[in-house]
Parts: C-alpha cells; sequence; structure tokens
C-alpha cells in the first residue's frame, strides 16, 4: 500500500478515538463569537444591517488528513429590524470526507421591553456527505469494499433557535440537524450519521473604563454519543476598535450514553482577535492550541476570517450590536 493510503487510514482511526462513533460532529470555529449565524438561525439580521463573512479554518496544521474548513455566511435585516434573512455555506473536509451545507435562514424579532428584543429563527435546506477514494491505492484494486469514485449522499435540513438580547446580555439555545438523518439511512452506502446538535450561550458586555469594555461568554454543545463540550471566553474591546481574548474548551460526561470517560480529557485553548481595519471591515484571526495527546505532535490550529457591513458601521455606533 502507498504511504498516503496508510495515513489516510490511520487518520481514520484517530477520529473514531476522538469524535463519537454514532455521531457526525457539525464542524468547529473559534469565531463564532462574532458570527452568531454559526450556532443559531435567530441570529440573522441582529446587526441591523447587511452583513457578509467569510471564515478559513485549518485544524491540526501539518497533521496528514486533518480537518480544514471553509464558511460563507450574509444576513440582512428589514421591516425596522423585525425580520432577519439570512444564507450560509460550509465546507467541510476531513481525511478522505467531505460535507457541503446550503442553508436558507429567517428570523422574526418581538421587542420584550424598552431595550430586550427575542428573536426566533428557522433554516432549511441541504447537506451532502461524501466519500472519496481517490487518494487510496490498494493491494487489491479489485477490492468490493471500497468505492471506484466518489461517493455522496444528499438530505434535507432544518435549525432552529431562540436568541435574545438587551444592550447588555444575550442568551439563545438551537438545535440543528433537525431532519434528513432518516434520508441517509436509507442509502445503500453510509457515508455518515446525521444527528441532533444543541447549541446554549449566553454573555453579557461590562464597562471597564472608557475605552475597555469585556464581554465574557459561555458556549455548551451536545451531540447525541459525545461528551457534552463547552467554551468559556472573555473579550476585551478596546477603543471601539479591537477585539483581543481568549477560550478555554473542554467537555464533561454528562449523560450516561456518552462514550468513555477518557474523551473528557480533550481540553484546547484559543487566542482569538479582531481588528476594524475601515468603519465597515473586520479582519479576524484565532489560534488554538491543544492541551491533550496531540499537542505532542505541534499540530496547531488557525483560523482567519473577514466581514464586510453593507452599510458605514457609523450608523451602529449609537445602537452597537457586540453580541
Amino acid at each position: 500500500m502507498k504511504k498516503k493510503y496508510i495515513i489516510g487510514m490511520l487518520m481514520g482511526l484517530l477520529m473514531l478515538s476522538v469524535l463519537p462513533g454514532e455521531a457526525q460532529q457539525l464542524p468547529q470555529f473559534s469565531q463564532y463569537i462574532f458570527n452568531g449565524l454559526h450556532i443559531n438561525p435567530a441570529y440573522a439580521g441582529y446587526k441591523n444591517e447587511g452583513y457578509i463573512q467569510t471564515t478559513y479554518r485549518s485544524q491540526w496544521v501539518n497533521f496528514p488528513g486533518a480537518p480544514r474548513t471553509m464558511s460563507l455566511t450574509a444576513d440582512l435585516s428589514a421591516n425596522e429590524g423585525r425580520m432577519g434573512f439570512g444564507v450560509s455555506y460550509v465546507r467541510d473536509r476531513i481525511g478522505l470526507t467531505e460535507s457541503n451545507l446550503a442553508m436558507l435562514t429567517y428570523a422574526y424579532r418581538i421587542n420584550t421591553g424598552d431595550r430586550g428584543r427575542l428573536s426566533l429563527g428557522i433554516s432549511g435546506g441541504i447537506s451532502e456527505y461524501a466519500f472519496d477514494p481517490s487518494d487510496i491505492i490498494t493491494v487489491n484494486p479489485d477490492d468490493p469494499t471500497l468505492p471506484v469514485s466518489r461517493v455522496a449522499a444528499t438530505a434535507p435540513n432544518m435549525n432552529t433557535g431562540v436568541f435574545y438580547h438587551t444592550d447588555r446580555f444575550y442568551a439563545g439555545i438551537s438545535a440543528f440537524n433537525m431532519i434528513g438523518r432518516q434520508a441517509l439511512l436509507r442509502e445503500d452506502i453510509a457515508v455518515a450519521f446525521h444527528d441532533f446538535h444543541y447549541y446554549l450561550t449566553f454573555g453579557g458586555m461590562v464597562d471597564l473604563s472608557d475605552n475597555v469594555q469585556l464581554k465574557p461568554s459561555v458556549l455548551v454543545k451536545h451531540v447525541k454519543g459525545s461528551p457534552t463540550s463547552y467554551d468559556l471566553n472573555a473579550m476585551f474591546l478596546l477603543m471601539d476598535r479591537v477585539w483581543l481574548g481568549g477560550s478555554y474548551r473542554s467537555n464533561v460526561r454528562v449523560f450516561e450514553d456518552q462514550l468513555q470517560e477518557n474523551l473528557s480529557k480533550r481540553n484546547a485553548v484559543a487566542l482569538v482577535m479582531e481588528y476594524f481595519i475601515t468603519p465597515g471591515l473586520r479582519l479576524g484571526y484565532a489560534y488554538d492550541y491543544n492541551l491533550n495527546a496531540l499537542n505532542s505532535f505541534r499540530n496547531e490550529s488557525h483560523e482567519i476570517s473577514l466581514g464586510v457591513y453593507l452599510r458605514s458601521k457609523r450608523e451602529i455606533v449609537n445602537n452597537p450590536r457586540w453580541f
């Protein structure tokens, strides 16, 4: 066998040991703090103006078959902020597998007092999961257990969420992959599992001085068969132009159906930065460092994002959207 095939098989075994054997994990981003559409459809239109963001993540750099993820999202508000519309595309590749997710989003907002707003959101679209064996060379080229070309399966998909915020506090809960599992189970070859993902997030904004604000936040994620993961985040906003902070990511075994207890040792830290190059252009970067067995390979993760406001940011200074 070719060396690349052996590495690919080892990578597959690693994924089975690190990720749950039953669940198909959705792509992970460290900069979801700046783009809520990655975790909650009710976020669409929250900024009260048009916004487009693209993100590229290279996880475990230089590790063969490591995850590489690209996303493109756009959202805007209408009807004086009561409605939000969004579109998103995410492409995720791990080893010989690939997933493509395309979604349309709608959100509706309700005033809950002078400063509070409650948003209800829903996304609908298509998920494609594929396996490409073109890089595999076996001793027996007629091996009937392997497909001879790219194999893909598609399924409908739907996400829902609720998002509440005031000027200084926010909280949201959402569910992803709500439909489509049965469509994948009917395929002749199983290329993926399509399980519910649940997200719970909350945070706030605290003034430390005239030019410094602190944004602490928490994200909890659960998918069947995996340990429940959580992110503890602390971001500082300097002079309304520079975000600087970090995250600590870990998990805990909450339910009995989750896998072996040693999976709770998957810890990581992330340094997150974002800079407003101009009032309407923001550049973000995140650096992840593993605190588990992978750190001995020096395989860190890098993530870069670019966001563009479709109107001048001057309009949102008087009514900031920092969440």
